[in-house]
């Protein structure tokens, strides 16, 4: 119904923001990944998402379309209400949540607080077929560069790299050339860090 609102920020937590919208001020619930993605200016445009509830009409604001899909085929998945995807997008990026469940990662899906086993399986079960499809994931090429992905970062911690600054640069190597052995992918890393 609400496809996005712009307008000057007007109030910011890591949760939430007010968006005043020619008089209007609309509170929008967000995920920390959309917080961190806030610009630093006071105009604003986020895409959002209108849940209606015989209780409540409640906003959802993405900075990205890409995390408002994956938001929306979250709920879609049976006992994942839009609390549970908001954690889910606050924990982790919307990138890693598309890898695991591509990738069929119970356990970084279950990492994430308050989702049980079987609702992490349920998760997976539900959208792998739709991530793979939406996303244009091929699924044994996806593994396989997962392996090496963690191969590398493991080997980057073992030299000494802390996880996050190496796990972009790693990541970022992966994106641009997805076959890249774990050497390759080593040696690009250590010319980035």
């Amino acid at each position: 119904m609400i496809a996005h609102i712009q307008g000057k920020l007007v109030e910011k937590t890591p949760t939430e923001v007010v968006i005043d919208c020619n008089g209007v001020g609309y509170h929008i619930n967000i995920s920390l990944h959309t917080f961190s993605l806030l610009p630093d200016s006071d105009h604003l445009k986020l895409f959002t998402f209108l849940q209606v509830k015989e209780d409540a009409h409640t906003l959802f604001g993405f900075v990205e379309k890409a995390e408002r899909e994956l938001f929306k085929l979250l709920l879609s998945v049976s006992g994942v209400g839009a609390s549970t995807a908001r954690t889910m997008l606050s924990s982790i990026t919307p990138q890693q949540i598309i890898q695991a469940i591509a990738s069929g990662d119970v356990a970084t899906v279950q990492s994430i607080k308050g989702i049980g086993a079987k609702t992490a399986q349920r998760i997976i079960l539900d959208l792998k077929e739709k991530a793979l499809k939406i996303y244009n994931l091929d699924e044994t090429s996806f593994s396989q560069s997962n392996t090496n992905r963690d191969e590398a970062l493991s080997a980057l911690e073992v030299l000494g790299f802390a996880r996050k600054p190496a796990e972009k640069v790693v990541d970022k190597i992966v994106k641009e050339d997805g076959n890249a052995s774990v050497e390759t992918i080593i040696k690009l890393a250590l010319k980035n860090l």
